[in-house]
């Protein structure tokens, strides 16, 4: 562990995540001295489900899973988090312990900032709290969409809403369009809509077939029609 300030040579990271963006450079130097960095590799647990947190997680490289374990052993995921992505707030204003496991989905660099230093600054930049509290409600609202469309909304429209979502937080640009870099394997894609791997092969396929998105390797997608997808997920 080091200190970040040294390491990314006065490039902020906690600059990158958008609820301390609208912050001046000079208040975030303030913390600074308080964020600390640490790498995982690939498929390494940063956070067992039932640990107690004490500091605020920033991904300044990689990306991560969240997830349950239910009692026969099957995995839940919850969220994927991405470069700029922060986790573990909630629990820094109370002693429960966090409720799901955070995992590595590739090598990934995670600065923290240690539960007391972290209070403080909240209470000296509140327009910072309101803006982690419009980060919560998105995220349980989603969370509530996710587990409600499970029983509601048809495969084909929670598949197009995830496409949508990755396009969002893992893709980038080339000269042939919009590329998504998939966080997830088929089968954690499937698991995270609640559906088999063998369905969600097929309406990637079937969506492939009418020329939607185009398969780039095994782990990217290439979206051809956006438009579409946002029809199909009824946005």
């Amino acid at each position: 562990m080091e200190n970040i300030c040294d390491y990314c040579q006065h490039d902020l990271c906690i600059k990158r995540v958008p609820v301390f963006a609208p912050l001046e450079i000079n208040v975030l130097e303030e913390i600074v001295p308080y964020v600390m960095r640490r790498n995982y590799a690939r498929g390494s647990l940063i956070v067992h489900e039932g640990d107690l947190l004490t500091s605020l997680y920033i991904i300044n490289k990689g990306s991560v899973k969240a997830f349950k374990t239910s009692l026969q052993g099957k995995e839940q995921i919850l969220y994927v988090f991405a470069e700029g992505d922060f986790f573990g707030e909630s629990y820094l204003f109370n002693n429960e312990e966090s409720g799901y496991s955070i995992e590595a989905l590739e090598e990934v660099q995670i600065c923290t900032l240690e539960k007391s230093h972290f209070q403080n600054f909240l209470l000296a930049n509140p327009e910072v709290a309101l803006k982690i509290i419009e980060e919560l409600g998105r995220r349980i609202n989603l969370l509530e969409i996710n587990i409600q469309s499970m029983g509601v909304r048809s495969v084909d429209t929670r598949v197009a809403a995830l496409l949508l979502e990755y396009l969002e937080k893992f893709s980038f640009d080339d000269a042939t369009g919009p590329i998504i870099q998939l966080p997830l394997s088929r089968e954690g894609m499937a698991n995270s809509l609640g559906i088999a791997r063998e369905t969600l092969s097929r309406k990637l396929t079937a969506l492939e077939q009418q020329g939607y998105i185009q398969s780039v390797g095994n782990k990217a997608l290439r979206v051809i029609d956006k438009s579409y997808l946002e029809k199909m997920a009824g946005r």
